[in-house]
This record gives structure tokens, sequence and C-alpha cells, in this order.
């Protein structure tokens, strides 16, 4: 199974998670998934009244240079290891 389908697969199965992550896995997972799908992050950090974009922000930017291959690897392992 390519790289790309396994990524597709880990997707599906992150809607349908034994149980919810806590708020750092769900950052992680919302980094990996941004770093694979669109690259590096773009645009300006959001202010400190948005405090859950600010989050998503940083967890995305402290992946800057992670390739997209490597993101999906560790997305698709992390899911996997969330599933038990």
């Amino acid at each position: 199974m390519s790289l790309q389908a396994q990524f597709d697969q880990a997707l599906a199965d992150s809607k349908s998670l034994p149980e919810r992550p806590d708020n750092m896995t769900l950052l992680k997972i919302y980094a990996l998934y941004k770093q694979a799908s669109e690259g590096d992050v773009q645009g300006t950090r959001p202010g400190f009244t948005d405090m859950v974009g600010r989050a998503k922000w940083d967890a995305w930017d402290a992946l800057k240079g992670t390739s997209k291959d490597e993101a999906m690897q560790q997305y698709v392992d992390l899911i996997t290891e969330l599933k038990g």
C-alpha cells in the first residue's frame, strides 16, 4: 500500500478513534495533517485573542522543514497508535 493510500486510510480512521485524544495530541494530529497536505506553515501567526488558532499555528510551525512524506508517515504512525 502506498504512503498516500495509508495516509488517506489514517484520515478516515482518525474520525472513528476509540476515544477522543487529549488536546496536545489533537494539535499534533492537526499539525501533521497540515504539514503533509500543505507543507510549511503559511501566513502570519494569529493574535493572542485567538488562542486556538495560535496554538494550531504554533504546532504546525514546529514542523517547519519536515517533508510531506515524513509528515504523512508520522501521521499514519500516530493514528495507528491511537487506534490501539
